[in-house]
């Protein structure tokens, strides 16, 4: 992580500073254009993308913080009303930044951020404050995650990434690709078809014993599929075709009575004889079939 030693003084700066004013750099009296030039100079010169020294993201916050309070009038006034009685003591100790704890917007230093750099400054006073009850020892309340910035700032930004917080985050998909790879291996090949597919190396030609029903096998299928498995695989086979003849002998009936009707509506003797003429071989198959089960 790069940063200069400009950067970094800035950071510091923020650092030490006192009040939202002392922060934007700015005077007391600082019009609205005043503060929106200030904001604008010190957001895109602390952004985390632009800024990348310890503390830049705390001191980010803060700025955006700052402007939040100042740029509403009314928030403002209570602001420095609060300040003539606030004490203020620079000591070194973890109380340097609190900027009065009654203050922090309820919108975070990105949101700020996208409406200056990403659309259009808002009009009118923009609600997004809230007050809470003044403590010696109160750090500015954590909102929408965020964290106080105490003594240690530089901590948060150079602690590690936890491995195996990261790990359990990805948990899930992991178990989804391992799950989608069994899957995948455990898919096999059906041990048979009823039409030649030498793709899946189904191009070996047998008939079931009971209907003589014509099926592919690869070349590998007598040597998984004997005795009573095979029976059991046979019964499957003729079951499939049964269902594969039926459906084919009604799309038969169903094209022969099309030709039907319209050759009745517009008068057509070709079409009449192409009707009679149309064989529905399916449904003549599926006869026999039917036949050869009551004989057996």
């Amino acid at each position: 992580m790069t940063y200069t030693a400009e950067q970094l003084d800035g950071v510091r700066r923020i650092k030490r500073c006192r009040d939202y004013y002392e922060i934007l750099g700015v005077s007391r009296d600082a019009s609205e254009e005043e503060l929106k030039r200030a904001y604008r100079r010190l957001a895109l010169k602390f952004h985390p993308d632009k800024n990348r020294a310890p503390g830049a993201t705390e001191a980010f916050k803060a700025i955006g913080n700052a402007f939040a309070v100042l740029s509403n009038p009314e928030k403002r006034l209570r602001y420095d009303e609060l300040g003539r009685d606030h004490e203020h003591v620079s000591t070194g100790q973890a109380r340097h930044y609190d900027y009065y704890t009654e203050f922090e917007a309820d919108i975070t230093p990105e949101e700020i951020f996208n409406v200056f750099f990403g659309g259009h400054f808002p009009t009118g006073n923009i609600h997004m404050f809230s007050n809470v009850a003044r403590d010696a020892h109160y750090y500015p309340r954590r909102h929408r995650a965020e964290r106080a910035w105490t003594q240690e700032p530089e901590e948060e930004e150079h602690r590690p990434q936890n491995s195996y917080s990261a790990f359990i985050q990805l948990m899930p998909v992991f178990i989804i690709i391992i799950v989608s790879v069994i899957t995948q291996l455990m898919a096999t090949n059906p041990p048979y078809s009823l039409f030649y597919k030498s793709s899946i190396g189904h191009v070996v030609s047998r008939e079931t014993e009971n209907l003589q029903v014509p099926y592919y096998v690869d070349k590998n299928f007598e040597k998984n599929y004997q005795g009573a498995e095979l029976q059991e695989l046979e019964k499957t086979v003729e079951k499939d075709y049964i269902d594969y003849i039926q459906t084919s002998c009604w799309k038969e009936k169903q094209q022969k009575s099309d030709l039907s009707n319209l050759a009745k509506l517009y008068r057509d003797e070709r079409l009449k004889q192409k009707a009679e003429s149309l064989k529905l071989e399916h449904c003549e198959k599926l006869s026999s079939l039917i036949g050869m089960h009551k004989g057996g």
